[in-house]
This record gives C-alpha cells, sequence and structure tokens, in this order.
C-alpha cells in the first residue's frame, strides 16, 4: 500500500507535536512537510521546519491543521491552488470564517471537526437526540474544562455541542447562543444556550451537556485522558478523506451517524 504523504501546520504546537508522534507509529502515512507561521530555524522529526507556502505543500496528499483561524484560512488559499486535501482541527472561528471555509470545499475536500475523537462526536449525536426527545420543556448548558494554556473559550466541542442542542430543537445556533463564561463555579440555566469554561491545570478535555425541566436534569458528558485520542482520530480523517470528491466533511460523516 502507498503510504498518504502528510503535512503537519501549528507543528510546534501542543497537537502538531502529537500528531508528529502518532505518525511514528503509523506505517501508513508518511510526514513530508511540518510548518509554522512564522520562520524558527530548527529541525523537527528531521526535517527543516518550513513557513506556510505552496513549496511547503508541494509533495503532500494531505495537510492536517491546528493552528489558529487566520492561519487556517491562509493555509485553504494554498490548498485550493495546490489542490489539496485538507483536515481542520482549528476551533474558534467567525460565522464569516466559516462561510469561507465553505466557500473552499467547493474546490477540494475538507473535513473540519472541532473535535476529532470517536467519544465526543457520540456525545454530540447523543445530545441532538436528547435535545429533540426533551424538547422546549428543557432548558440546557453546556460546561467544560481544558489546560491553563487553552486560549479560546468556549472550545470548539462545546461549541458543537451547542449546535447539537440547537440542531434537536430545529433552530439556529447562532441565534441561541446565550452567555459565554469563564472560570465560574456554577451558572445559570436559561431559554439560549449557556456556556462555562473553566482553564486549569494540564487537563485534556472534560465536556458536559445538562438538560433540565427544573424537576430533574438529564447529564450527558465525556472526557479524555490521552491526547493521542484526537490525533489519531485526525489521521483516521486524513485517510478516509483521500478518496473523497470536493466537499465540506464532518467527522459525522466519516463514523457514518445518521
Amino acid at each position: 500500500m502507498t503510504r498518504i504523504n502528510l503535512a503537519i501546520t501549528g507543528c510546534m504546537g501542543r497537537m502538531g507535536q502529537q500528531l508528529i508522534r502518532s505518525v511514528k507509529s503509523n506505517k501508513d502515512f508518511k510526514l513530508v512537510s511540518v510548518t509554522e507561521s512564522k520562520k524558527i530555524n530548527k529541525k523537527v522529526s528531521g526535517l527543516n521546519l518550513s513557513l506556510n507556502t505552496e513549496s511547503a505543500f508541494k509533495k503532500t496528499n494531505v495537510i492536517i491543521d491546528f493552528t489558529v483561524p487566520k492561519c487556517t484560512l491562509d493555509v485553504l488559499k494554498i490548498a485550493v491552488q495546490l489542490k489539496k486535501r485538507v483536515v481542520i482541527g482549528t476551533t474558534g472561528f467567525s460565522k464569516k470564517e466559516e462561510r469561507l471555509i465553505k466557500m473552499y470545499s467547493k474546490k477540494i475536500p475538507i473535513l473540519k471537526a472541532g473535535n476529532m475523537s470517536l467519544g465526543v462526536n457520540l456525545l454530540m449525536f447523543l445530545t441532538e437526540i436528547a435535545s429533540k426527545s426533551l424538547g422546549n420543556k428543557f432548558l440546557s448548558k453546556v460546561y467544560e474544562v481544558h489546560h491553563r494554556h487553552k486560549k479560546d473559550y468556549p472550545s470548539g466541542t462545546a461549541l458543537m455541542l451547542g449546535k447539537g442542542i440547537a440542531i434537536g430543537k430545529n433552530k439556529e445556533f447562532y441565534k441561541m447562543i446565550g452567555k459565554k463564561f469563564l472560570n465560574k463555579k456554577s451558572f445559570p440555566y436559561s431559554k439560549k444556550i449557556n456556556f462555562n469554561s473553566i482553564r486549569k491545570g494540564e487537563i485534556i478535555g472534560e465536556h458536559e451537556v445538562k438538560f433540565s425541566s427544573g424537576k430533574e436534569i438529564v447529564t450527558l458528558n465525556h472526557e479524555s485522558f490521552d491526547r493521542a485520542l484526537y490525533s489519531e482520530g485526525a489521521l483516521t480523517a486524513a485517510a478516509w478523506l483521500m478518496s473523497k470528491k470536493a466537499g465540506l466533511y464532518s467527522m459525522r460523516d466519516l463514523l457514518n451517524f445518521k
């Protein structure tokens, strides 16, 4: 079997480093390029660290991107020119940036996920089902915990779960976004979806969705213990994307959740 040539953007970040470790133990991939958004004179996994340029991505089949929104969009512009597939694990996109990603996906295959974990994507699926089944008599909120280094909040996964609540109620997510709290010991339910983000220690990731009628509470939750589950999920996504036509895909498509 021919190995898949892979480029990793944001290679010096936590997920970039974890991806490099996972690629080393995966015989289906060959790491051909590692990049950052600024010039760093350093070798990573035997490769010269490059800027995000056409020459950096020329020999790759798939680009895996865990960076920041501006960098992701710069990478997508190059990927479209070179007709390269892209797996996006970056989070924190604005509504305008989401529209740009959708536009680029008309020209190349893109898989975008706020979380690459099988368990988290199952949690989102169950959140949709619970939201639809419980109806408007139940208010909902989303709680998440991550390591103190994580800058964006709510996390991309928390927003995914919020979107799952909105889908279940057949409402537009952006109109249902409520208050976004940071490091609060407790936070209220509301008719919209409130979020509370905790940043502490080296916690990899915890997510919880609660539905309350005032008489009972339904709780769905997921905890991550090893960052490798995200990198392995991203590699699975990269391999899956090899056979796909231009379009915007998600882990839900990969996992065939209906």
